[in-house]
This record gives C-alpha cells, sequence and structure tokens, in this order.
C-alpha cells in the first residue's frame, strides 16, 4: 500500500452522508440507511466503469450487487469514497487491493443467503435425477411420456461437493439427510460435517461420485479451472452443478459432454458474461440442449435471503459511518467499538509498524485530549485504532493526526 495520502472525513452530520445503490437492492437496504438520516440515491441494473465514476461524484457509500465491477480506475477517480458494500457473498467484482489502499472499508453477506443456494442445489439435483424438465416439456407439447427410464432416486446416490465453505457445508448436511452419501474436496483443511468424506484430490472425488456440485469462491486464480480434464474424470453419465462463479467452467466443453453422453444432465446458475438488467439478451453455449437446467443467477434470489442481506449489508455501513464498526468486513482490521458516552470518536486506519499507536496518543496528550476509551486491531499489514475522547477535537489536533506519516484515512465521528 502507499503511504502518505491519508484521507480525512468528518462526518458530524448524518445528512452530509450521500449513499448510490445499484442492482434493485430490497427496499430494507435503503431503510437502513434512510433511518440514519443518510441522503440516498438508487438506480435500477448495473453502471459500466464511466458511469459509475460519474454518478459516484459526491458520493460516501456505494451498494452493488454481482453486476457492477468497482475497479482501481473508478476508486482512483473517487477516492472520497468512505464504504462499499456488496449486497451477495462475492466480492471479486470489487478491486480490494485498490479498496484497501485508499482505506475503503468493504461489507458483504457471507451468510445470508446460504440456504437459498443450498436448496435451488438440492432442487436441481432431484430434478435432473427424476428428468423433470424433460417430462415438463414434452408435457407442454402435448405428449405423455409416462416412463420410470433414466429416472433416479437421490437417496443412496453419491454427492461430491466442491468447495467445503459456507454452502457447501450446509449442502453436505442437507444432502445426507435425504440419504445421499457425500464425498468433499476443498484445499483448506476443512472439518467433515455428519458423515461426509473427504478426498485427498479434485480427481478422487470426480472419480468417485455420481453428482458434482461447484461451491468455489471467485478469486481469480480460480478461473478456468473445471475443463475438459476435470470432465474427462468424471465418471459416464454423471450430473454437474456450477451455483458458484460463471468464470470456473469451459461450456464449450460442458456441452460437449453433454451432447456426447458423457454426463447425463447439469444445472447452471451462473455464466461468464451476464447481462447488467432484467430483461436483456441472453446467450450461452448451453441453450437448448434438454438436459440442462438454466437459471439466471438466482441462487441467492429468493424474498428472504434479499430480505436478510438487505437488512444485514445495510447496517454494517451505518455502523462503520456512524460508529467506526469494522465488524466482518472483508479488508479491514475487526473492531466492534462499545456505544460509550464521549464528546468525539476517531477512527484512525494506519499502516502496521511499530509506534503507529504511541504517536497517535502523544499528539492527543500534547494538546491536552483526555482518553475515554481506546481500541486496537491489526489484520496484515493495517492497523485500526478507534478513540473516544471528553473533547471536541481542534482543527491542529486533526492536522497532525493526518500527518502522522503511517496514516491511511482519519475518520471523525459524532
Amino acid at each position: 500500500m502507499e503511504g502518505g495520502a491519508a484521507t480525512s472525513l468528518n462526518l458530524w452530520d448524518s445528512g452530509g452522508v450521500r449513499a448510490l445503490l445499484l442492482e434493485n437492492l430490497h427496499p430494507l437496504a435503503r431503510a437502513a440507511l434512510d433511518d440514519a438520516g443518510i441522503d440516498v440515491v438508487e438506480r435500477p441494473g448495473a453502471l459500466d466503469e464511466d458511469e459509475l465514476i460519474d454518478a459516484l461524484d459526491g458520493v460516501d457509500l456505494l451498494g452493488i450487487r454481482s453486476k457492477t465491477e468497482v475497479t482501481r480506475r473508478v476508486l482512483e477517480a473517487r477516492p472520497d469514497l468512505t464504504a462499499i458494500g456488496a449486497f451477495c457473498i462475492g466480492t471479486n467484482q470489487i478491486d480490494l487491493a485498490a479498496a484497501t489502499e485508499r482505506g475503503i472499508a468493504v461489507f458483504n453477506a457471507p451468510y445470508s443467503n446460504t440456504r437459498s443456494v443450498v436448496e435451488l442445489a438440492v432442487a436441481n439435483i432431484i430434478a435432473m435425477a427424476r428428468r423433470l424438465t424433460e417430462r415438463d416439456k414434452a408435457l407442454h407439447a402435448g405428449v405423455w411420456d409416462k416412463s420410470a427410464t433414466g429416472s433416479h432416486e437421490i437417496r443412496g446416490r453419491t454427492l461430491g461437493i466442491v468447495g467445503y465453505g459456507n454452502i457447501g457445508s450446509q449442502l453436505s448436511v442437507i444432502a445426507e439427510a435425504l440419504g445421499m452419501r457425500v464425498y468433499f474436496y476443498d484445499t483448506d483443511d476443512k472439518l467433515a460435517l455428519g458423515n461426509a468424506t473427504r478426498c485427498a484430490s479434485l480427481e478422487e472425488l470426480l472419480r468417485t461420485v455420481e453428482t458434482v456440485t461447484l461451491h468455489v469462491d471467485g478469486r481469480q486464480g480460480n478461473a478456468g479451472f473445471f475443463g475438459a480434464e476435470q470432465f474427462g474424470q468424471m465418471r459416464p453419465r454423471s450430473l454437474f452443478l456450477n451455483l458458484s462463479r460463471g468464470f470456473l467452467v469451459d461450456y464449450e466443453t460442458l456441452r460437449d459432454a453433454l451432447v456426447s453422453g458423457h454426463l447425463a444432465g447439469a444445472s447452471v446458475d451462473v455464466f461468464p458474461q451476464e447481462p447488467k438488467k432484467r430483461g436483456d439478451a441472453f446467450d450461452s453455449p448451453l441453450r437448448g440442449l434438454p438436459n440442462v437446467i438454466l437459471t439466471p443467477h438466482i441462487g441467492g434470489s429468493t424474498e428472504e435471503a434479499q430480505e436478510d442481506i438487505g437488512r444485514f449489508v445495510g447496517n454494517k455501513l451505518r455502523q462503520y459511518v456512524f460508529g467506526g464498526a469494522t465488524s466482518l468486513s472483508v479488508n479491514l482490521p475487526s473492531l466492534t467499538p462499545d456505544a460509550t458516552m464521549h464528546a468525539q470518536r476517531i477512527a484512525h486506519l494506519h499502516h502496521n509498524t511499530p509506534g503507529v499507536l504511541a504517536h497517535v496518543n502523544q499528539i492527543l496528550a500534547e494538546h491536552g485530549v483526555n482518553i475515554d476509551g481506546q481500541v486496537l486491531a491489526t489484520r496484515g499489514q493495517l492497523g485500526y485504532v478507534v478513540t473516544d475522547t471528553s473533547s471536541q477535537l481542534s482543527a491542529a489536533v486533526l492536522t497532525e493526526l493526518r500527518a502522522v506519516p503511517e496514516t491511511i484515512r482519519l475518520c471523525v465521528i459524532d
């Protein structure tokens, strides 16, 4: 990170804080900010880079879902942005390194839509195993195709989960409760839940199970990791699901595996390029295949999940702006300062080097500022200290605090 370019934000008046919410967020997102007196502007759909730079003029808080790309260029053009709320699980659409360099807090909803994604995965596994989409299309076409051929119960069948995080592990529990035998593979050392079996390699999992489902995070290193080699390792007539990230999978190769009959079916909810807004045209090499379920990135799109996400991330933004709380921030040290009585609160984000806290306290002491309370947390190269004082800080004190060489961002909160 680059030092010496601290940003000072004086958020004494809630009416001076502006928020921009994109991509049709749940009304509770706006309500959480409205209730705090924040000036909120909503715009439907995603914005491209230039549009976003223009829209962020004078904006302190940005709320997005998965379509809006918050690039380094955007953040360089709008360095006064205070925080970004990703109203979803993933944050790969945000340049986290650039945000951190500028002390811009990023929050997401790591748990809110877990159940919704898991239920969609289970529903699609059953639909594919019972060939429900094919039976549905035939009947709508006026053809009575009553047959048990190719239809199976999921009880007793094997499920392979690639990625055993929040979603993968909850899917493991529910699938086992339905009678499936669960195997999983994760690059991290994860504790198996229930009777799930950990596989030592991805190849071992693919050669073992009848259904493979991806629940892998969106880090760039995972791009394109599932292609011809992996499909070739899967058992003949297997089922495949991707409800995680579109860029993980070579969909042309998946089409070939389906057309050849090597795979019996697939369910896909995410795509490498997705339309920006509802109603836009969509295309994919998987369109038109009778044994494929395509859904428009709706894994977390239930009313329950969106309500919880809107409330959760909206409150995180509000608590950060008016309290300095960074609990569950994606990129900043985690702190939840107490709601104590104080004249003024200062939040100081800095490079994590020895002596910074002592330097901050020395400045306060030299100006006769009494400290009512103070909490510090570090995270890698970052340090974050929140200090409550018994008096209003003078312009001279703030100037000196900003001038501390390690300062990244200084916020003053009443």
